[in-house]
């Protein structure tokens, strides 16, 4: 009996390899945004740009203006009254399309206005606030959102190679710490005859940044995010999916498909795998729950695929307890149930990580992260099954198609 148990050296490979990715799996969510530091420090010498020989008043005329080189080619000057109104000139290196700033309460792309600004064919410059209130270009309105312009006109522009958008607001009180989204699109808007409105295309990139408007630096918006109460649920609801549905249900699969010849090894470390990360994602659509609620966000895909895949693990359960035994004629077909069930259920849960990860906005440490855990889990299969198909064959050899009869064997031996 105890030569049943005796681990093997795939065995001791396929455990080497989930203690290892549990024990490093940490997502680093604070990483910068910002790469290339040494690139914005180049920028900070266009600052000295004299703004009075193209912009008009009181864009080239500010007062006491800070200039901070925010992002890529983007620079960012503003001026603060006592009387709390912000005049705002964001530049960037233009060729077509358009150029975007937002302001927003969370840092979220949803619900946030923004300025945009763009050079049309024929040269007509326009600038106009857009409210984000969904990923779609019909769900982007022109001409509304909640920034507090003033009757000042906004201005956009282009000096050389260099695009110029220039507005001033008007706040309660003397604006302070702020989220601003920053956005470009090599295409122009399209123009939407029926409603006489420009719709913006997609944005070839994006970030997002913490920056104090009371001393003109910037902060990292990926540490800031996480630091509140509904920050700190998104980053519970994130590792517990990419825990549950990343990391240890897929590798509870992976025991059950190539280590049935350690029967009932495999059964046992199968049952307890699945068991652990069905716990671990049922807690996780709990928070989830209770993050959509507190956002009050709206990412119908990924509350659909998500309560999907957790219907399907329910059912995996169930049929846990009401399989049959396997002498029963209607076993096969709960193995066709059980394994096809489940591969579902993986496939869904794997791609709504990836949709949550583009919804709550993650920073590149989240994406690393479940990009290292899918490639080790892809790689280790593909060698488990080059394993299988390598111990299929041998066993083959051993056993030839033609035997010879064990009567006529007895016989011979006597």
């Amino acid at each position: 009996m105890e030569s049943r148990f005796k681990v093997s050296p795939r065995l001791r490979l396929v455990l080497l390899v989930f203690v290892f990715g549990t024990v490093l799996w940490e997502p680093n969510i604070v990483l910068a945004e910002q790469s290339g530091d040494g690139a914005i420090e180049g920028m900070a010498e266009l600052c000295s740009v004299d703004l009075r020989a193209f912009l008009p008043p009181p864009y080239g005329t500010l007062e006491n203006t800070v200039c901070r080189p925010v992002w890529n080619t983007h620079l960012l000057r503003y001026s603060q009254t006592n009387d709390h109104v912000v005049t705002i000139v964001l530049s960037a290196i233009y060729t077509t399309g358009w150029v975007g700033i937002g302001f927003s309460k969370d840092g979220m792309m949803i619900n946030s206005s923004a300025m945009v600004g763009w050079i049309g064919e024929g040269g007509h410059a326009r600038i106009k606030q857009y409210y984000v209130g969904g990923f779609n270009s019909s769900e982007i309105i022109q001409d509304k959102g909640e920034l507090p312009l003033t009757s000042v006109p906004p201005y956009v522009g282009t000096q050389g190679a260099t695009i110029y958008l220039a507005f001033q607001l008007k706040f309660a009180a003397r604006l302070k710490t702020q989220p601003i989204l920053l956005a470009f699109s090599s295409r122009l808007p399209r123009y939407h005859h029926h409603s006489h409105r420009h719709l913006l295309t997609h944005h070839d990139d994006k970030t997002t940044i913490l920056f104090d408007f009371s001393k003109g630096t910037i902060g990292s918006f990926a540490m800031s995010k996480d630091s509140g109460s509904a920050g700190r649920i998104r980053r519970t609801h994130g590792i517990l999916s990419m825990l549950g549905w990343g990391l240890i249900l897929p590798y509870g699969a992976i025991v059950a498909r190539y280590l049935r010849h350690r029967d009932p090894l495999w059964f046992y470390l199968h049952t307890v795998i699945q068991f652990m990360g069905f716990i671990i994602a049922v807690a996780a659509v709990v928070v989830g729950v209770s993050l959509y609620g507190t956002l009050n966000a709206h990412f119908p895909a990924h509350r659909g695929i998500g309560i999907f895949a957790l219907v399907l693990s329910i059912l995996q359960v169930l049929a846990f307890f009401l399989r049959p035994s396997k002498d029963s004629k209607n076993r096969r077909y709960w193995n066709w149930y059980h394994h096809w069930v489940g591969r579902i259920a993986l496939f869904f849960g794997a791609v709504n990580i990836v949709l949550g990860i583009h919804a709550g906005e993650a920073g590149n440490g989240w994406k690393i992260t479940y990009g290292f855990l899918l490639g080790i889990a892809l790689v280790l299969c593909s060698a488990l099954e080059a394993l299988a198909m390598l111990r299929r064959s041998e066993t083959s050899a051993n056993h030839p198609a033609f035997q010879m009869d064990p009567v006529e064997s007895s016989v011979q031996k006597l």
